[in-house]
C-alpha cells in the first residue's frame, strides 16, 4: 500500500511539474492586471483536471501558503478550510520544501473530521512545483490499513498464546507419563489430562477454521431454507453432555415452524456456541432457555441463562476474538475465546445481527436476528412438507 502510494505520488508530481514547466515556457513573465501577481503563481491549465481524478487528498499551495486548489477529500478530512492548510505539520513540511526544493515524505495524525474517527493517519508526500514557490501536498488516508494491521498482529499474537498453552501442557504431560511408566494409576490420570488438552487444541483449530471461513462477512455461497427447530435441536444435542455434567436443563420454547434463508451448518455452529457459553458461565442446577419468535421480516432466536452476567464495561467487546470477561474462568472451562466472534460473523453472513442483554448476577440473553425465509416470518406446521409450503 505504501509502495503504491509512493509510486502514484511520484507519477503525479512528475506530471504536474511538466504542466507547470510547459505553462511557464508558453507564457513567461505575464502579469495579471486584476490580481497584481504573475500568472505563474496561479494554477496552470490542466493541473485541476489531474488533481480531480486523484483518490488521495491533494492540495496546491502558493508562495504565501494560500491554497490554490484542494480536492474534496482534503476538505472532507479537515486538512483544508477556506484557503488555508489546517494541519500544522503539513504546513511546516511545505515551507521546508519551498526553501530547499527537496521532496519530503512523512506520516502525520490529524484530528478526525470524517466518519466519527478520533484521529486519521496520513502518508504524505510534499513536492515543489514550478519556480514561483508553489507546493504540492498529497495525503493518503491509511487509518483503515493501520487498523487492519493492528488486528492482524493482535490475532497472530493471541493465536500463538492460545496454541502455546495446550501444546506446552501436552509436552509436559508426555514427559511425566514417561517418568511414571511404572505407575499405571498415574499414567491413566495423566493420559486423561492429555486427552483434555488435545480436545482443547482440536476445538481451537476448528474454531479458527470456522472463523476464517466466515469472517469476511461475504454472502453464503449456496444458501437454502433452514428450519429453525431442527437447527436448535441439533445444537442442544451437541451441548447436552456438558449441561448434564452441571445438572443444567436445556429448554426449547417459542414459535415452532419458523424458517430462515441461509446455511444450516453455520446456524447450528452459532447456536452451539451460544448454548455452550451459557452453560459454561451458569451455576449448577439452573437452566438455559432457547426461544424463537417471529419479528416481522426476521426471526429472533434468543439464548438466556441464569449465570454470572457480564459487566457493563465489557458488553461492547465480548464479540471480539479472544476477548474474555474472566480469562481464568474461561480457560478453566476449556473455552477458546472465539465462540462469540463466530456468532457475530455467522449473523453477518446471514445479513442479520446479534445483540446481548446482561446484568451481573442475573444472567445474560443473546439474541440472533436473522432474515426470515420468503421475507416474512411465517410458521409452517410440521405436518405440511416444506416444499409444498413455499
Amino acid at each position: 500500500m505504501a509502495m503504491s502510494f509512493a509510486a502514484l505520488a511520484g507519477f503525479v508530481v512528475g506530471a504536474l511539474a511538466v504542466l507547470f514547466y510547459r505553462n511557464q515556457i508558453e507564457a513567461p513573465s505575464r502579469t495579471d492586471a486584476v490580481e497584481g501577481v504573475e500568472t505563474g503563481a496561479a494554477l496552470p491549465q490542466g493541473v485541476a483536471s489531474v488533481l480531480a481524478v486523484l483518490p488521495s487528498s491533494a492540495v496546491v499551495l502558493d508562495a504565501h501558503d494560500k491554497v490554490l486548489r484542494a480536492s474534496s477529500a482534503a476538505r472532507a478530512f479537515g486538512l483544508v478550510k477556506g484557503d488555508r492548510l489546517m494541519a500544522a505539520e503539513l504546513l511546516a513540511l511545505a515551507r521546508q520544501v519551498r526553501r530547499d526544493g527537496e521532496i519530503r515524505e512523512s506520516e502525520i495524525d490529524v484530528a478526525g473530521h470524517k466518519f466519527g474517527q478520533e484521529t486519521t493517519n496520513f502518508a504524505v508526500r510534499v513536492a515543489p512545483l514550478g519556480s514561483f514557490g508553489q507546493v504540492l501536498v498529497l495525503a493518503e488516508d491509511q487509518t483503515e490499513r493501520r487498523r487492519v494491521e493492528a488486528v492482524r498482529r493482535d490475532f497472530v499474537a493471541n493465536v500463538s498464546h492460545e496454541l502455546k498453552t495446550p501444546v506446552g501442557a501436552l509436552s509436559l504431560l508426555a514427559e511425566t507419563i514417561q517418568d511414571a511408566a511404572d505407575d499405571p494409576e498415574a499414567v491413566t490420570r495423566f493420559a486423561g489430562r492429555m486427552q483434555h488438552e488435545a480436545a482443547r487444541l482440536t476445538y481451537l483449530v476448528q474454531d479458527l477454521i470456522t472463523l476464517s471461513r466466515i469472517q469476511g462477512a461475504e454472502p453464503i455461497p449456496t444458501p437454502g431454507q433452514v428450519t429453525i427447530d431442527e437447527a436448535i435441536h441439533d445444537a442442544i444435542d451437541h451441548c447436552n453432555t456438558k449441561a448434564a455434567a452441571k445438572d443444567i436443563t436445556l429448554v426449547f420454547g417459542g414459535t415452532e415452524g419458523l424458517r430462515i434463508w441461509g446455511d444450516d451448518e453455520l446456524l447450528v455452529t452459532a447456536l452451539r456456541n451460544l448454548i455452550d457459553n451459557a452453560v459454561a458461565y451458569s451455576p449448577e442446577h439452573t437452566r438455559v432457555v432457547v426461544s424463537v419468535r417471529p419479528a416481522g421480516d426476521s426471526v429472533e432466536i434468543s439464548v438466556s441463562d441464569q449465570g454470572i452476567g457480564i459487566p457493563e464495561e465489557s458488553l461492547e467487546r465480548i464479540f471480539e476474538r479472544f476477548f474474555r470477561v474472566d480469562a481464568a474462568r474461561s480457560r478453566a472451562t476449556g473455552g477458546t475465546g472465539l465462540g462469540l466472534a463466530i456468532v457475530k460473523h455467522v449473523a453477518a453472513a446471514h445479513a442479520g445481527e446479534v445483540s446481548v442483554w446482561s446484568k451481573e448476577g442475573s444472567g445474560s440473553t443473546f439474541t440472533l436476528r436473522l432474515p426470515a425465509f420468503g421475507g416474512t416470518a411465517v410458521a409452517v406446521p410440521p405436518s405440511i412438507p416444506l416444499e409444498a409450503a413455499k
